[in-house]
C-alpha cells in the first residue's frame, strides 16, 4: 500500500495515519494468512494493539481495510497526476499517471490482495467500487491541472475511460498471474483505446 503523507501534517493527523496504517497492514497479512472469512476483528484489533472500540473509530467492517489499500492508491494517482507536466494531453497525463502508479503492483503480495478480493461475490463488488475511487482522484487532479470550467466535462470522460483502461488491464494482469509487469497491459490497453478513437 502506497504511503502518501500529506504535505502540512500535525502530529495529531500523523499518529491517527499511522494507527490507520497499522490496522490496515495487520488486517491484510491476516487476511492472507487465515482467509478473509476466517479473520474477525477481535484478531485484528488485539495484533494492532488497539482496542475493539478503537478499531471501529479507524473502520466500519473488516473490508472496508481493504478499502483503505484502494483509498492509497487513489491519493498516490492524484500525486502522479499533479506531479506530471501538463503539455501532454490529459489522456497522455492520465496514462503517464497510471503508470507511475504500476511500480506498486509488482509484488507477490499485491497479487494475492488482488485475488483475496475475487474470492466473495461482497469483496468482488467493494473491488469494482475500488474503481470509483479512482475515477474522481482522477477528475479531480485532472481539474486542477486544467482548471477552465468549459473541459469539465472532457475532463471527466478522460478519467471516465482511464479508470475502465485500468480496470481491463489489471484484469488481464491477474489473469495472466502477475506474470508481466502491469505497466505493460496499461501501456497495451491505452494503445488499444487510442487504436480506437
Amino acid at each position: 500500500m502506497p504511503n502518501v503523507v500529506p504535505k502540512t501534517e500535525g502530529l495529531r493527523e500523523r499518529n491517527r495515519r499511522q494507527t490507520l496504517q497499522r490496522i490496515a497492514d495487520v488486517g491484510v497479512e491476516l487476511f492472507l494468512a487465515k482467509g478473509y472469512e476466517a479473520t474477525t476483528l477481535d484478531e485484528i484489533a488485539a495484533r494492532a494493539g488497539i482496542s475493539r472500540r478503537t478499531f471501529f473509530y479507524y473502520f466500519k467492517s473488516k473490508d472496508e481495510i481493504l478499502l483503505a489499500h484502494i483509498e492509497s492508491y487513489a491519493d498516490a494517482l492524484k500525486d502522479a497526476v499533479l506531479n506530471s507536466s501538463s503539455a501532454a494531453s490529459p489522456l497522455d497525463v492520465a496514462r503517464d499517471a497510471l503508470l507511475k502508479l504500476s511500480n506498486f503492483f509488482q509484488s507477490s503480495r499485491v497479487i494475492a490482495i488482488a485475488r483475496l478480493m475475487q474470492e466473495g461475490e461482497p469483496l468482488r463488488v467493494r473491488r469494482q467500487g475500488g474503481y470509483l475511487q479512482i475515477e474522481p482522484a482522477l477528475y479531480d487532479a485532472l481539474c486542477e491541472l486544467w482548471p477552465a470550467k468549459g473541459r469539465r466535462d472532457r475532463l471527466r470522460l478522460v478519467a471516465m475511460v482511464s479508470a475502465g483502461t485500468l480496470r481491463l488491464a489489471v484484469d488481464k494482469w491477474l489473469e495472466q498471474e502477475g506474470k508481466r509487469p502491469l505497466a505493460k497491459f496499461i501501456q497495451d490497453a491505452f494503445g488499444n483505446l487510442k487504436a480506437e478513437i
